[in-house]
């Protein structure tokens, strides 16, 4: 589900390794990034972390069946369900390494919130990006935290709510990404985004990470919470089960007038 290589310079690749269902995120791979981040946080030989995906795209999102699956489960199952993704998206994000995100293909939903908690953005500029959730009768809860405190809550209203598709043009202006450059001068710019820290020394770079983090948008264990809790009640919406099983139905969702 995922692949972790580490270089002789302690620069890792993580990479989402599910190019068949586009990296979307199942328990599966959510649980193997979990542990993949609780690994490089206690590692002392990494020193920059490359955030990326196998396949076309960078990450489709959650995966569709599994959220249906937590719908049809029982409070339990949908707490924990909610609880570890949120779990996973706090690891990353307060990794002590810098995380780089190499946005190769498209990022929708849980994949914008997975670029939301890198440190520096590098897009191709060929990628679109949405936060699609609410065309399916969710929101973008769990990845809420990180996404606002990226953009900010007024470049953020400009698409939290629409379901939108934009441009990596406009992921730049909305502060997801720092740059989009050509397919083919991905990995460059990306290696020289890691070259400088190379020189620095990494326990100073993570206590600078931190006291950046401290200085931004809290986002605690009651923050947390309040976006599990967001998750699960959108679960429990009429909105949410015929918004997925119309995506399952292959039609369109009682709500969507497009074609009228």
């Amino acid at each position: 589900m995922i692949d972790l290589n580490v270089d002789e310079r302690g620069v890792a690749t993580l990479a989402l390794a599910r190019p068949e269902k586009h990296n979307a995120l199942s328990q599966a791979l959510i649980d193997a990034l979990q542990a993949a981040g609780d690994d490089i946080a206690q590692r002392g030989d990494i020193r920059v972390v490359v955030l990326t995906g196998q396949g076309p795209s960078f990450c489709a999102g959650g995966d569709l069946a599994w959220m249906r699956a937590q719908m049809a489960g029982d409070a339990a199952m949908k707490t924990a369900a909610a609880q570890s993704i949120a779990r996973m998206l706090h690891r990353l994000n307060t990794l002590p390494q810098p995380v780089i995100g190499r946005i190769h293909g498209n990022a929708l939903g849980g994949g914008v919130g997975m670029a939301c908690i890198c440190d520096m953005v590098i897009a191709a500029d060929h990628v679109k990006f949405g936060l699609t959730e609410t065309k399916l009768g969710l929101i973008p809860a769990t990845i809420g935290p990180y996404v606002l405190a990226r953009m900010g809550e007024a470049r953020a209203r400009q698409v939290f709510m629409s379901g939108r598709i934009f441009d990596a043009g406009e992921a730049v202006r909305l502060g997801i990404a720092a740059r989009a450059v050509p397919a083919g001068e991905l990995d460059s710019a990306v290696a020289a985004e890691v070259a400088p820290y190379l020189a620095c020394a990494p326990g100073a770079v993570a206590a600078a990470k931190a006291f950046a983090r401290s200085l931004g948008p809290v986002i605690d264990e009651a923050v947390i919470a309040n976006s599990v809790d967001a998750l699960i009640a959108q679960w429990h919406s009429e909105e949410a089960e015929e918004g997925i099983s119309a995506f399952f139905d292959r039609r369109k969702p009682a709500w969507d007038l497009t074609s009228q």
